[in-house]
């Protein structure tokens, strides 16, 4: 099976704006070519008019799924650190966490909420979730993915101390399997202060205050 390369949509041009979602050709042929072979193994018939671009279009969602791969999470923190003279708790919760199972290739989904305790150094916030992100959009197990969070964070910023806490819903656990549709995992990890029960307490205070 072969993909034409992609090409920016005319009518997005003349709308004065170009997708931004491109794709190596390469691993979406060779992906593509496998996702053919799958369907018609499950019985389908790769050649009906729903399933045409269905190779195509898995490949091209898996790309999407783990491009984290490409990315460096320290590089991204690296890029907005500033000298500041705060010690007190920084708390960015409710980051959407979208990753994928690497036992069944499932989705998992969720928050995580991460907090860390600058020592001289602070990070531009919406760098946080960005960190999130880059390893969450990864092969993942969610233990790994929060231990992840919370190291590279310590070893760029060496602050006093990381919390990092995710709550996901796993699709692996819904869909299939045990087939508990209301089962949430949640997961922590600390370092520094964060050991020290008070300051723990107050960080978990804070992800389950409401503003209102």
């Amino acid at each position: 099976m072969t993909i034409k390369p992609h090409t920016m949509d005319e009518a997005n041009k003349n709308k004065g704006y170009e997708k931004i979602d491109r794709y190596d050709s390469a691993i979406t042929n060779s992906i593509a070519s496998h996702y053919t072979d799958i369907l018609s193994s499950l019985g389908e018939d790769p050649e009906r008019e729903g399933l045409l671009k269905t190779p195509e279009r898995v490949a091209k969602a898996l790309q999407f799924l783990t491009h984290g791969y490409d990315i460096n999470p320290q590089e991204i923190l690296r890029s907005a650190m500033f000298k500041e003279e705060y010690s007190q708790m920084v708390v960015v919760k409710d980051i959407e966490v979208y990753s994928m199972c690497e036992h069944h290739l499932l989705p998992f989904l969720g928050k995580a909420h991460v907090a860390y305790i600058p020592d001289g150094t602070i990070v531009g916030l919406s760098k946080i979730p960005r960190v999130v992100d880059a390893y969450a959009r990864r092969l993942q197990v969610q233990e790994r993915l929060t231990n992840e969070i919370r190291d590279c964070i310590q070893q760029t910023l060496q602050p006093l101390g990381v919390a990092v806490v995710i709550e996901c819903k796993h699709l692996c656990m819904s869909m299939r399997g045990i087939q508990k549709q209301n089962s949430v995992t949640t997961t922590s990890a600390f370092t520094g202060a964060f050991a020290n029960e008070r300051t723990r307490a107050e960080f978990l205070r804070l992800i389950t205050a409401s503003l209102d």
